[in-house]
């Protein structure tokens, strides 16, 4: 018996024809006063190589130890461990206070970076207090190729003091062409209190 949706076969005889998920789950990283997360192809079952050309990351409650601070990533290459690659990035935000009184979408001139080599900030002025904290998105364009730049786009949202929620919406590139092997993330002050981070693989269509 066949299963037929919309004039397409997706089940004949129990034998699926389409795809069931595109997104598959690579590696859960859990902080605990962690000075930093690292994705490191090739340990730890993590995978960032050609496999999947997008790779997307997931950031659930993450809670820092320092208030007001911004969370950040850089990548590398090869075996190299300095996180230093060369980002050119734009980033913007939204704000909106919980009383009304404040409203604004701004860009952030002070969180991009023009062919800069710091870490990327994709999380700003995250609070402290024990319900503070921040959630978002990562998503990493084909790393491993050997031809083109390295895109990235992320989008977060943050509680922070002042009963302030803001949303920050960060995209650029990595200026390299050589494969891109590990993704770094930490706090710009302090360490990662708390908090989960996913890492998916996207399949091709």
């Amino acid at each position: 018996m066949a299963i037929i949706s919309n004039a397409v076969t997706i089940a004949d005889a129990g034998a699926f024809s389409v795809s069931l998920g595109s997104m598959v789950h690579i590696k859960t990283l859990t902080a605990s006063s962690s000075s930093t997360l690292s994705f490191v192809h090739g340990t730890a079952d993590v995978v960032l190589d050609s496999t999947y050309p997008i790779y997307k990351f997931e950031f659930i409650n993450i809670h820092p130890a320092t208030n007001e601070t911004q969370f950040a990533f850089q990548v590398d290459t090869g075996t190299n461990t300095s996180y230093n690659q060369t980002i050119t990035s734009s980033y913007f935000r939204s704000l909106h206070h919980e009383d009304g009184s404040t409203a604004a979408l701004q860009y952030k001139g002070e969180q991009d970076q023009a062919q800069g080599t710091s870490f990327q900030k994709i999380c700003i002025n995250i609070g402290n207090q024990n319900d503070e904290s921040c959630a978002g998105t990562l998503t990493l364009f084909n790393p491993s190729s050997a031809t083109f730049v390295k895109h990235f786009i992320a989008t977060t949202n943050t509680y922070r003091g002042e009963d302030q929620c803001e949303t920050g919406f960060l995209a650029g590139y990595v200026n390299t062409t050589t494969a891109l092997t590990r993704v770094q993330f930490k706090m710009y002050s302090g360490n990662i209190d708390s908090g989960k981070i996913k890492l998916y693989g996207i399949k091709d269509s």
